[in-house]
């Protein structure tokens, strides 16, 4: 099963950069990186991404990440997945592109 994380761009060059990421600042101070499932994601961009155009999607296997994979209950008791160790650059399925269109992100076919 795949599962996404949005990163700004400057975010998804430092992990191409460096090979892996702790994630943005709000990973950082929770303690783990926030991702989404493909029912999960619109909703995760259009709630903490609303104004922002440059945008990665970055595509992850969910049992690749095991045992560090969690699925907690957040946004409406819905289980999301959290990552608990760096995103390493490896784990990285396909990025795309996120733009942002008239009346929300545009996703690549097939996401959502």
């Amino acid at each position: 099963m795949l599962i996404y994380k949005i990163f700004r761009r400057p975010e998804w060059d430092a992990l191409r950069k460096n090979g892996q990421t702790s994630g943005a600042p709000i990973d950082l101070s929770d303690g783990y990186i926030h991702l989404s499932t493909a029912e999960q994601v619109v909703e995760t961009a259009a709630k903490h991404f609303a104004d922002e155009s440059d945008l990665v999607l970055v595509a992850v296997e969910a049992d690749a990440l095991a045992p560090d994979l969690k699925w907690e209950p957040s946004r409406g008791g819905a289980l999301f997945p959290h990552l608990y160790r760096d995103m390493r650059m490896d784990d990285v399925v396909w990025d795309k592109s996120l733009p942002l269109g008239a009346t929300g992100h545009i996703f690549p076919e097939g996401v959502v």
